[in-house]
């Protein structure tokens, strides 16, 4: 099971990535500095490093630098940086890729993996796969994951991209609770800044979709607090 260390000064980025890769069946060192990114590199001997450009006291750009000399351990840069020049300067120090924030949890996980595999590391460990069928029916919907169609009650549906991953989401898994957090995991163009407000945009826009009442909702049921599933 690969070791991934993930160095950024700030706190919630480091709970949400570390959270994510755990779950993706990788191991996680979390560091808040270039300092202690060095102590781990040492001490802990990671398969793969993330790391934040904008950190206090030693970036990534001089912490890659120093590396660079001492280790083979791929590098990949987070950086809320989104000039050419600064991804150029990432990968001619040495980074095996550069991804700049806010990005999709999921893009960043295939990039460490592509990164692992380019680097003839040992793959991760993968979570269990979800038990999905290419087409799955609840009530009067159905979602076909391979054409990436919905229908109900055999209509077609128009649904954006972020709502079909949605309605797909609850449709596997129906009756069970999904914070906004989890639903953002599963879609590709929310940012971690503001995520609970675009949530409730795309349900909100899922349930004009369907045609679903918010007071009494036959589709999606808001559960005070936590978050959303499907209605009974």
């Amino acid at each position: 099971m690969s070791l991934i260390l993930v160095a950024d000064d700030e706190e919630n980025i480091r709970s949400m990535v570390c959270g994510y890769l755990d779950k993706m069946g990788f191991r996680t060192l979390a560091v808040n500095d270039g300092f202690q990114a060095m102590d781990a590199l040492e001490s802990a001997h990671p398969d793969l490093m993330l790391l934040d450009v904008m950190m206090p006291g030693l970036d990534g750009f001089v912490l890659a630098k120093i590396l660079m000399s001492r280790s083979t351990v791929p590098i990949l840069f987070m950086t809320a940086r989104t000039e050419e020049s600064d991804r150029v300067l990432g990968l001619e120090l040495g980074a095996d890729d550069y991804i700049s924030k806010p990005f999709s949890l999921r893009e960043l996980t295939a990039r460490v993996q592509a990164v692992l595999r380019r680097t003839h590391r040992r793959e991760p460990t993968p979570a269990p796969p979800r038990q999905e069928t290419k087409t799955t029916r609840w009530k009067d919907l159905e979602v076909d994951l391979e054409s990436f169609r919905a229908k109900k009650k055999g209509t077609p549906l128009e649904l954006t991209t972020v709502q079909f991953q949605i309605l797909a989401l609850f449709l596997n898994f129906p009756g069970r609770v999904f914070s906004r957090l989890q639903i953002l995991e599963e879609v590709r163009d929310t940012s971690f800044a503001g995520y609970e407000r675009t949530i409730d945009v795309h349900v909100k826009n899922l349930r004009k979709a369907l045609g679903d009442d918010v007071k009494e909702p036959r589709y999606i049921e808001t559960v005070r607090g936590i978050g959303y599933r499907l209605g009974e």
